[in-house]
């Protein structure tokens, strides 16, 4: 058996023909969905970036007890239990995350990897003497940022600059490599090539090419990366931000195109799966938002798209599938797909059955009815496929939060010293396989905490109504029904072994008896 795993980063839903966005065309995405199993109610499971993929890796929920941090040591992660058991795993990767101290332990534990240089802040071309003056007169002013400080936006006007004079974007070497291992290995057996793309995430920068049919993108100053927060740019800006990551997202379905081809020329469809998705989506001035981490985790951010091709040879037929599924549900389904076993900690289900034609993997009446998403410190938001339940924790942000690790590390930076203090060494969770673990305070004064870079926008406990209200615009209020989310949001805790503290934290904690006189 052989396998594709095809990873996005920020793929919106409403951006593709396939899942009914109007305006727009993406052939591809549609030619590869018509071999596919594709699934209506997709979610996300811990946001950002590094913890989706940790889930992808784990099958598990990372966000009730970690921020962005790398693998740790008694995680099971997916590549390296495929490579064990004799599955050849090979990464194409420009996600340049991996790379950073936030990122460790994840491409080592495949066969083989390959990095592609030159994604958004990744440190590559030097910048000794950047041409500043000119960035200033290239860029427009509210995406400008010369700074030599680590998260700056610099290292992307020194990458681009380069990239427009080679003439060879990421996206497309990501695509070539992988349609070269496809060439060089369609006839052997037993092996995942796992092709992550960093776009079309932020910077909207495609080729220019794809930018011709989008002449908003093309007008004045490049304006192709919003800050998180409320919509604060005029209705020229928005058109021209929306219309680069048309542009980037037309690129993508353009080379997702040549991997298609592919497939077709050596006949992959009867003995190889193709697995689509992405980590999240974003907010492009939707409920006057843009980007993520701060505004709530709408739909634009949490309902994400997932296609699944199987090959003949399995006797799964292309379709829609309603049932509700999560990101924690593709580790397990490409290890059954190499028939190899789940560990027992992992939370999500293989999807293999329910493509068969089986029940569903969540039921909104199960013992642990539908499901929960969210980032570390955030929300703890849940949803059943016919809700959605936004629950802010009831004290400030950095109280009575910790984090569970024995790999302290933000996404560039390693915890400073005064991070460490009141940590304590605790005894083993249920899912670290006999390790203890460091749970480490978060202060509000950290520099790297995401509570701390990313301070949450509209942090109000809302309820949806997705069929009547599938926009998410009008909250509603119906306590008897708030009461049963804050009931399945418990048994969602309870399954995911979340620290006690948490059901303090989200007001879930028993109420105490009162004190007989």
């Amino acid at each position: 058996m052989k396998a594709v795993f095809l990873l996005f980063d920020s793929l919106n839903r409403h951006a593709l023909s396939t899942y009914g966005a109007q305006g727009v065309s993406t052939p591809n995405f549609d030619r590869l969905a018509a071999r596919s199993v594709t699934f209506d109610s997709h979610f996300v499971g811990s946001l950002p970036c590094l913890p989706a993929r940790r889930d992808i890796q784990t099958g598990r929920l990372n966000f009730l007890h970690r921020g962005w941090g790398p693998l740790e040591p008694f995680d099971h992660s997916m590549a390296d239990m495929l490579r064990s058991s004799g599955v050849y795993t090979h990464l194409i990767t420009d996600h340049y995350h991996y790379f950073e101290d936030g990122g460790a332990g994840f491409h080592g534990r495949y066969s083989s990897w390959e990095f592609i240089r030159g994604q958004e802040k990744d440190k590559w071309r030097p910048a000794i003497r950047p041409d500043n003056a000119a960035y200033a007169q290239r860029y427009h002013e509210r995406m400008q940022d010369f700074s030599s400080d680590i998260n700056s936006k610099l290292p992307y006007y020194v990458n681009r600059e380069y990239l427009e004079a080679k003439g060879d974007f990421p996206l497309a070497q990501c695509f070539d490599s992988a349609n070269h291992f496809l060439d060089a290995h369609h006839g052997d057996d037993r092996w995942m090539l796992h092709l992550e793309c960093f776009d079309p995430h932020e910077p909207f920068f495609a080729p220019e090419r794809f930018l011709q049919g989008h002449p908003e993108a093309l007008a004045g100053k490049i304006f192709d990366w919003p800050s998180y927060g409320r919509l604060d740019i005029d209705a020229d800006l928005l058109a021209k931000l929306r219309a680069n990551y048309h542009a980037l997202v037309a690129a993508c379905d353009h080379y997702l195109g040549t991997l298609l081809d592919t497939f077709d020329r050596h006949d992959l469809w009867k003995d190889t799966w193709l697995v689509m998705s992405t980590d999240h989506g974003l907010l492009l001035g939707e409920k006057e938002y843009l980007g993520k981490n701060r505004p709530p985790f709408f739909n634009e951010v949490a309902h994400i798209p997932l296609t699944i091709a199987a090959p003949a040879s399995a006797g799964i037929a292309p379709r829609r599938e309603a049932a509700l599924t999560q990101t924690t549900d593709l580790m397990p389904t490409l290890l059954e797909i190499f028939e190899q076993p789940v560990p027992p900690e992992v939370t999500g289900h293989s999807l293999l059955p329910l493509m068969r034609g089986g029940d569903p993997v969540r039921p909104a009446d199960g013992a642990v009815p539908g499901a929960i998403y969210g980032q570390f410190g955030a929300a703890i938001n849940y949803t059943d496929g016919r809700y959605t339940y936004f629950l802010y924790p009831q004290v400030a942000f950095e109280t009575e939060l910790y984090q569970y690790t024995l790999m302290p590390s933000h996404m560039r930076t390693f915890f400073e010293a005064e991070e460490f203090k009141d940590a304590k060494l605790v005894e083993p969770l249920g899912f670290t396989q006999g390790f203890p673990v460091m749970r480490l305070p978060v202060h509000a004064q950290g520099k790297a905490n995401m509570t701390r870079r990313y301070p949450l926008l509209e942090a109000k406990t809302a309820l949806y109504d997705l069929q009547k209200d599938p926009e998410q615009r009008h909250p509603i209020d119906d306590p008897a029904l708030e009461a049963r989310m804050r009931e399945a949001v418990i048994a969602q805790l309870r399954a995911n072994e979340a620290p006690e503290e948490m059901f303090v934290r989200y007001g879930l904690a028993p109420q105490a008896e009162p004190a007989v006189a």
